[in-house]
């Protein structure tokens, strides 16, 4: 695939290298009810801006810790997380949930999850945008919706739409407001051919108004639409 070129970044300061997100010599390590288990060895990798970087590698290799470093849920051990401007590492639980609020969406694998079932799905966009801090009106919701195929969906509920169409909306939701970084969590994993091929194709197009994404995958649809991938095996990133 051809890389895009990356427009004028439209939000927060980027990392001091110029990322939207970076992290430097991560380790974090769980404790387990025998011994403690090292998620991440020293992870050092860079996440573009209007790119879809992918993450992958074996059950265990560290890819759900990276997300969650990434998506300001955890912080490491050691090393150091920035999220655009901001060193994710140094902050506690309320200014990561600011930081998670302003600049990150984090989308999960089941459609469901990232949606409330009372809101239509213009509401849905709506609360995303406000949460951001961020004023829309109804063309800017509309053209949204439409370039992802829900023009006509507008008033639907969650229960009212396929799961692809749930997930393509949670697409929508993670990028109004221009967030910094979207997170993806195996985000076709319950989704068929034809609806994956859709919200990848989504995500590829909003990537280029200038959002990062950083997708934890097995699915090779995903990796054709990478922009860049992230290998890692044992909490290490390899070649």
């Amino acid at each position: 695939m051809e890389p895009r070129s990356a427009p004028p970044s439209p939000h927060a300061e980027d990392t001091p290298d110029g990322m939207a997100a970076r992290c430097t010599d991560v380790v974090k390590t769980y404790r387990t009810a025998t011994e403690p288990v090292t998620a991440l060895d020293r992870v050092t990798l860079g996440i573009p801006r209007a790119r879809v970087t992918v993450v992958v590698g074996p059950s265990g290799a560290g890819k759900s810790s990276l997300l969650r470093l990434l998506g300001c849920i955890d912080r490491p051990d050691s090393g150091s997380v920035h999220v655009g401007g901001q060193r994710v590492d140094e902050l506690r639980a309320r200014g990561r949930r600011r930081l998670r609020r302003r600049q990150v969406s984090y989308l999960f694998q089941r459609p469901g999850d990232n949606l409330l079932p009372y809101l239509g799905a213009i509401e849905q966009v709506r609360l995303a945008a406000a949460m951001r801090g961020a004023t829309v009106d109804g063309d800017e919701v509309q053209d949204l919706l439409g370039r992802l195929g829900l023009g006509h969906r507008g008033a639907h509920r969650p229960a009212e739409l396929s799961g692809g169409e749930q997930q393509r909306l949670a697409v929508a939701c993670s990028v109004v407001g221009s967030p910094t970084l979207v997170v993806a969590d195996e985000p076709t994993a319950e989704l068929d051919t034809a609806a994956a091929e859709r919200v990848l194709a989504a995500m590829s197009d909003l990537a280029a108004s200038g959002v990062a994404f950083v997708v934890s995958s097995h699915d090779p649809r995903v990796m054709a639409v990478a922009d860049g991938t992230v290998h890692l095996d044992h909490g290490r990133v390899v070649p």
